[in-house]
């Protein structure tokens, strides 16, 4: 997503930005020497653990470890995406968010305002028809929904007619066009033009703003497709949305729990009976995205299926798009109705507490992973139990919570009655302290790279040696990568440098970096630092004459490898 919006325009934005003055809006902060605090906003605290670096334009809680830059801050707090990040910053700054040609050519086409404001209007055009038709009403009357249901959800009715949306919002092609892009109307092989819903139930389908993207269409009768969706748009992306999230989150400031069901009508029939935190995955299986999203807004989710082999199939797919989003405080549960019966059916029947009462029993993803892989293999002879071994630990790899693995694989050992090794036991009683040792173990070329990121202004004293570029020191690309971007662009700040990495294997520990505390005097920072670039250096050459020692053992030096090696000797002999 970064690359179709100009680097410059990133830089630019940052730069803008004063991510005290962004967060203080949010999170009253007190100032406290260089930086400023406040309670942490992403986790419960007592004590002020979250620091604002207005030098670094970067923030940090020592309590839960979030950090990062103005982008960063405005996709935790709001629950956004990257772009919508970006969007929502250049609206700060009444700036217009560029978009630059792609890898391919062609140009990343965006939705524009004009876009939103036809859906919505299409959107206003079927919620008048639905009572205008008394069929319409009827059937919405039958499913049980009350007036301010219809109305919180938009629902509204596309009428058995070809040109309705066409008529009204299609004069002049340009219209006529932006209608048939947006998928509001078809074309057949002759030209003609049509709507593309006629006689349905609309159910209007709202990115994470509000704002309208797609439609839903459900037929009254027994006609096929019983739903009908819009197909992908430069709007509307069935794989990252989901039906009920914007209206969801409506109902209070933070969720503590989202609820997964397949159909529009089960999220608002249960809408309906109080139970405001379900959505529906729009005409497609649970996407690793759809789970990404979900966990960004609360720490448990619950995936609502029906019992039968469709949807113990659809569960199985949710689970395993869900194992690489399973960070360490996400939870997520598994509920299997009874035969027959939908969430729809099943909380007009039964009411809300009752309905409640069958989430407060859902399944573990544990118990489910296990019980469907034992299921599927019969662990009653060892090559059963070998396959579960392999199958479940590939699965159990998957997820980053080392505490989930851990859990997992303890469980697994039992299963197939395996003894975990004394090296993995010892590995998963001491990772944190592993870890703590890693974040606190610093090489000359972190501390190098630290430095550098923490002090951009470094770069300019750095030497510029591009025969380092061939030495086989981890981290070296790196590094200089970083003082060539700086050499490039000497006005980039920390929270701008790291930006360019976002995206990138690096950026984890790149953010641990810019964190690191140096505990160097402000006036010592450039001898520091140059003395640490030497240490690297010396690291190289060192290599250096021990690669030309095993060529002279092996085959003649060239001249010139004769002088370098004389001058190497001579040079480590006078340190």
């Amino acid at each position: 997503m970064a690359g179709q919006i100009p680097r410059p325009f990133i830089d630019d934005l940052l730069a803008r930005t004063d991510i005290v003055e962004l967060i203080d809006l949010r999170v009253p902060l007190k100032k406290a020497g260089k930086n400023h605090t406040a309670c942490c906003p992403f986790h419960n605290e007592k004590s002020p653990s979250f620091t604002v670096s207005a030098e670094k334009q970067f923030y940090h809680c020592f309590g839960c470890g979030a950090h990062g830059n103005a982008i960063s801050f405005m996709m935790a707090f709001e629950q956004l995406e990257f772009v919508e990040a970006i969007e929502e910053l250049a609206k700060i700054h009444h700036l217009e968010v560029p978009r630059e040609a792609g890898s391919k050519g062609k140009t990343y086409v965006q939705g524009s305002a004009d876009d939103y404001s036809q859906m919505q209007k299409a959107a206003h055009i079927y919620q008048q028809q639905l009572n205008l038709h008394p069929q319409a009403a009827a059937y919405v009357a039958k499913r049980g929904l009350s007036a301010a249901t219809i109305h919180k959800y938009g629902i509204g009715y596309a009428p058995d007619s070809w040109d309705l949306l066409l008529k009204q919002l299609g004069q002049g092609k340009n219209n006529r066009d932006q209608l048939f892009e947006l998928k509001l109307t078809n074309r057949n092989e002759n030209g003609r033009e049509y709507d593309f819903f006629r006689d349905r139930i609309m159910f209007p389908i709202r990115d994470k703003r509000g704002r309208v993207i797609g439609f839903g269409g459900r037929v009254l009768g027994d006609g096929t497709p019983k739903y009908l969706n819009s197909p992908e748009t430069r709007l509307f992306h069935k794989g990252r949305e989901l039906y009920g999230l914007y209206e969801a989150r409506q109902q209070q400031d933070r969720l503590e729990q989202l609820l997964v069901v397949e159909g529009y009508m089960d999220v608002v029939a249960l809408s309906e009976h109080g139970i405001q935190f379900a959505v529906a995955c729009l005409g497609t299986a649970t996407t690793s995205e759809h789970m990404q999203t979900m966990f960004r807004f609360c720490s448990k989710v619950i995936c609502c299926y029906d019992g039968d082999r469709a949807g113990r199939d659809a569960a199985w797919r949710a689970l395993q798009s869900a194992l690489p989003n399973l960070k360490d405080g996400v939870e997520l549960n598994f509920v299997f109705l009874p035969d027959g019966e939908d969430p729809d059916t099943l909380v007009q029947k039964e009411g809300k507490d009752a309905f409640l009462a069958r989430l407060g029993d859902a399944m573990s993803l544990g118990n489910y992973l296990f019980e469907h892989l034992l299921q599927e293999l019969d662990v009653n002879s060892d090559a059963g139990k070998s396959a579960l071994w392999a199958k479940a630990n590939d699965m159990i790899a998957l997820i980053p919570s080392e505490f989930y693995r851990d859990s997992l694989q303890e469980r697994l050992a039992n299963l197939v009655g395996r003894k975990r090794t004394e090296q993995q036991i010892t590995a998963g009683k001491n990772r944190k302290a592993a870890v703590v040792v890693q974040k606190t173990k610093i090489t000359p070329m972190r501390r190098a790279i630290a430095l550098l990121l923490q002090y951009p202004a470094l770069a300019q004293v750095m030497p510029v040696a591009p025969e380092l570029a061939q030495a086989n020191l981890p981290g070296m690309p790196l590094l200089m990568a970083i003082q060539q971007l700086l050499l490039e662009k000497p006005q980039l700040t920390t929270a701008q440098l790291l930006e360019y990495w976002r995206e990138l294997p690096e950026y984890n520990i790149l953010s641990k970096l810019a964190l690191w505390d140096h505990q160097v005097a402000e006036e010592q920072l450039t001898q520091e630092f140059l003395d640490t670039f030497r240490s690297i250096e010396d690291q190289y050459l060192q290599q250096r004459l021990e690669s030309l020692q095993r060529k002279d053992q092996l085959s003649k030096l060239t001249v010139a490898e004769k002088h370098e090696y004389v001058m190497l000797l001579k040079a480590f002999k006078s340190k």
